[in-house]
């Protein structure tokens, strides 16, 4: 069965940053940098609002997923902190961050809860969507996702990150066996890419290769 990828709440991620904005902290964050859920000693909320922010495995530095539109994130580590994933900024990016106490007693007073649960819905409808994209699937399946969604990537960022750097990055795909995939596409012709690997068209991509 084909997934669909879940709608963004789009009117929830608005109202609770709106909430939540007036009494964050703006901070520019450089490329490569790191956030996690602990500052101070308080667990914490971040609203990231431009730049390129990925959420990595801790476990194993897996991308889970990299976003580049207004977003919040530490909801359901302010619910269930079990510091299984961490933040890094993959270009300058403007966040806001906040302690999550001070986020929680604002969502109650305000009554968003309904909010809260529509992005909580949405980051697990996600995970479902991402597992179904990478997990017991072949190989060929799990690269012709990966190039499918890369190619819609903002150019800027497309062409500073490899093919092979972007699915290594978000797969447990050994380097050889994508690199096989890779070649076979482009001398098909259902890809081009330029010199170092660098994606600039996908045509058609077969259902299996």
């Amino acid at each position: 069965m084909h997934i669909l990828p879940p709608v963004r709440p789009e009117k929830s991620i608005e109202r609770l940053t709106a909430i939540l904005e007036p009494i964050a902290e703006k901070v520019q964050v450089v490329p490569r940098k790191r956030l996690t859920w602990l500052r101070k000693g308080k667990q914490q909320m971040y609203l990231f609002l431009e730049g390129e922010l990925s959420l990595l495995r801790a476990s194993d530095g897996l991308v889970v997923v990299t976003v580049y539109e207004p977003h919040l994130f530490g909801i359901a580590e302010m619910i269930q902190p079990t510091q299984g994933h961490f933040l890094r900024a993959e270009r300058e990016s403007t966040i806001l961050r906040l302690d999550a106490d001070k986020a929680a007693a604002l969502f109650r007073a305000e009554g968003v809860w309904e909010d809260v649960a529509a992005l909580l819905s949405y980051h697990t409808a996600y995970l479902v969507f991402r597992d179904a994209q990478v997990l017991q699937q072949r190989t060929y399946s799990v690269i012709r996702n990966h190039l499918q969604e890369m190619i819609l990537l903002p150019e800027e960022t497309r062409l500073r990150t490899t093919i092979l750097e972007y699915i290594q990055d978000r797969t447990l795909l050994s380097r050889s066996s994508i690199l096989n995939v890779l070649s076979a596409l482009k001398q098909g012709e259902y890809i081009t890419f330029k010199r170092g690997g660098y994606l600039l068209e996908v045509r058609h991509l077969p259902e299996s290769f």
